[in-house]
């Protein structure tokens, strides 16, 4: 999607680097088997979810009429008449 500004916000940016931090925390776990912190980095995950959505509704993230805008449009489409057949 070249020319797309999908995913260049703050809101985006802050939500991801949150939840890759939840998974470093939760891959460093598994690796102690320590189930708690796995579970712990877990809800980092889930975190970093909710505050990127909390930072959209506070006008962080993509405005609505740009997705729009980005997205391809249907194209009509013209399907040839068999050969021979006269209308």
């Amino acid at each position: 999607m070249a020319g797309s500004s999908h995913g260049h916000t703050p809101a985006a940016w802050t939500g991801v680097i949150i939840a890759v931090i939840g998974f470093c925390v939760a891959g460093a776990f598994m690796v102690m088997a320590q189930p708690l912190g796995f579970w712990a980095g877990m809800v980092i995950v889930v975190l970093g979810g909710v505050v990127g959505l909390i930072m959209r509704s506070m006008g962080l993230g993509q405005p609505k009429s740009a997705h729009a805008a980005s997205l391809p449009q249907p194209q009509a489409t013209v399907t040839p008449e068999p050969a021979g057949v006269e209308s």
